[in-house]
């Protein structure tokens, strides 16, 4: 006897947000008529977070605080004891989005260092001779839309992030003569950025004395975890772009344009156990492998 389990999502996104129900399809396929002690459907969010490896042992009261923070934690009988019959069975559920007590639903998010994550699992029950089934299936959760209205305040308009970077403007070196000379300018358009557009810009290399092998864009999460007692912070790449090849003409604006792959970032979020940052680093790789980097700190909205 054997029995398959599958989970179907009414809405093909797979994304939610809160107070929605989650709707869908459990699916069932028997070859035979299969007893069972129950079917059961829980749907679970939480926050785990992990210490790098850097840093174990160096807190130890971390290890208190490093226990899954549950957002969203119950359980819905769906059928109880019987069999399922054979062939091809659907049973249709709904499940409300709702945070437990007073937490707060944070978005969809796969860092190293700090997970969030949303999965409604599906389990039936079966006697000690033989094994559970178990399905699960992740969803997303994002931000409700901001509706306007008197009581959102009149934002600032967006300026732009100008920069030039020149061996005179570097860091992080002692002889700034044995530098080859170069003078680098541009923009980001901005740095609170939505989630949903690009991040955008342009750089322009106004000369070079020394040949340029690459400009790359590289987008940073900065991860903090911890307590009172300490804090663990590691930056990450999440992905890295190249943008400009070989020596690339001098005073020809070159476009900055980056996409925000949607699992790997969330709005910039703080919260008293952990948080969540990004960056970008625009890299100038020269032929003889030589590179400055320009760091801009961003902030990430859905709305």
């Amino acid at each position: 006897m054997s029995i398959n389990l599958d989970i179907r999502l009414k809405r093909a996104s797979k994304i939610y947000h809160e107070d929605e129900i989650v709707s869908g399809l459990i699916l069932l396929q028997a070859n035979s008529d299969v007893k069972h002690d129950g079917i059961f459907l829980t749907m679970e969010g939480s926050v785990n977070l992990q210490l790098s490896s850097k840093n174990v042992g160096i807190f130890d009261a971390f290890y208190n605080s490093v226990k899954p923070i549950q957002l969203v934690q119950y359980t819905l009988d769906v059928v109880p004891a019987g069999k399922i019959p054979s062939g091809k069975t659907e049973i249709p559920f709904e499940l409300p989005l709702k945070p437990r007590g007073s937490k707060t639903l944070y978005e969809t998010y796969h860092g190293v260092f700090v997970n969030i994550q949303y999965v409604i699992k599906c389990d039936i029950k079966r006697s000690f001779l033989a094994k559970d089934v178990s399905k699960s299936l992740e969803f997303m959760v994002e931000d409700k839309a901001k509706v306007p209205g008197k009581e959102m305040k009149q934002q600032e308009p967006v300026r732009p992030v100008t920069f030039k970077i020149m061996p005179e403007s570097l860091q992080n070196v002692r002889d700034k003569t044995s530098v080859s000379q170069f003078s680098i300018s541009g923009q980001i358009d901005k740095v609170i950025c939505q989630l949903s557009e690009p991040l955008t810009g342009e750089v322009v290399i106004e000369q070079t004395e020394t040949l340029i092998k690459s400009i790359e864009l590289q987008l940073v999460r900065v991860e903090t975890c911890g307590c009172a007692e300490g804090y663990s912070r590691d930056a990450t790449e999440i992905q890295n772009i190249q943008i400009g090849e070989g020596n690339v003409c001098t005073s020809l604006p070159i476009p900055i344009y980056m996409i925000f792959p949607r699992l790997f970032t969330c709005p910039t979020l703080s919260t008293s156990n952990f948080k969540i940052e990004f960056e970008v680093n625009l890299i100038v790789v020269f032929e003889d492998d030589y590179l400055v980097t320009e760091n801009f700190p961003i902030i990430l909205n859905r709305h």
